[in-house]
């Protein structure tokens, strides 16, 4: 089975009758089973995003492999996505090695030359069937060891996300509303008239980043305003290890590793079918 783009799996999303797709980051190779398990679960095409760092440490063509054969046993439809990146070199990497979706990060660029780099990723992306996702404003809090303070966030203004699709045309746009990188412990306050002008402005597909400190209902109402790809990363990282910290305290040295995983494996898949109802 091929790895899908962006597009071509939110119109498998809209004919199961979900609104979004959320975007799971995958911290490392053996969390990947329990992202199989939750999509068969749901009836869900999944999404699974990957960091730079992530990328480098278990390889580009490891992941393209291992989730392109997973995709293929489980019959299930699968976006393979290069989250936040800013290098063109990397993003044009991840695009040889089979990546079929890639996130420009020029947010933190003056303007013209987040339009200026935005194109040259789209130029690249467009004749390989790549969605390219890009983002305008500055969304606080940590992302892949790269912090935000939150005295630096910068909304994103109706009128420069106007423009701004308008000269680039993105398979979709990251938008800051009030959400936060990492937030795992206090509760998101999304602008949700923001958001509603941005989309009616733009009609582009728009991304909510930090949806680990997003409610529930914040979550519904964004989706209904135009969000239409939902980033979930730190609330995937934290049951983990938070399993893995009680498995491994109690373990003895000659038990088998999978063991001590499975339970952290399973509280991944929870997460993910807790968040993958929220879009339907």
């Amino acid at each position: 089975m091929k790895l899908y783009n962006f597009t071509e799996l939110l119109q498998v999303a809209k004919q199961r009758d979900f609104k979004a797709l959320g975007s799971f980051n995958l911290h490392c190779l053996e969390m990947l089973p329990a992202y199989f398990k939750a999509a068969k679960a749901t009836n869900s095409p999944l999404m699974i995003q990957i960091s730079t760092g992530t990328a480098k440490y278990l390889g580009h063509k490891l992941l393209v492999d291992s989730i392109r054969s997973l995709s293929e046993s489980e019959d299930v439809p699968t976006c393979l996505h290069l989250d936040h990146c800013s290098d063109l070199a990397a993003i044009k990497f991840a695009m040889d090695a089979g990546f079929s979706s890639v996130m420009y990060d020029g947010s933190h660029l003056p303007f013209e030359e987040n339009i200026a780099n935005t194109r040259e990723v789209i130029g690249m992306a467009r004749p390989r069937n790549i969605t390219v996702e890009a983002e305008l404003g500055a969304i606080g809090g940590s992302e892949d060891g790269k912090c935000l303070a939150m005295s630096d966030m910068a909304f994103t203004t109706v009128e420069e996300a106007k423009r701004f699709v308008e000269e680039t045309h993105p398979d979709m746009l990251a938008v800051s509303v009030g959400t936060v990188h990492g937030l795992y412990t206090g509760k998101a306050e999304i602008q949700h008239q923001r958001l509603a002008e941005i989309y009616a402005a733009t009609q582009t597909p728009l991304v909510l980043h930090g949806g680990t400190g997003v409610s529930d209902e914040d979550m519904r109402q964004a989706v209904q305003g135009g969000i239409e790809k939902v980033n979930v990363g730190t609330e995937m990282n934290v049951q983990w290890v938070g399993e893995c910290q009680n498995t491994f305290s109690k373990g003895k040295v000659n038990d088998s590793v999978r063991n001590f995983l499975v339970p952290a494996n399973d509280a991944v898949r929870n997460v993910l079918m807790e968040k993958i109802a929220l879009f339907r």
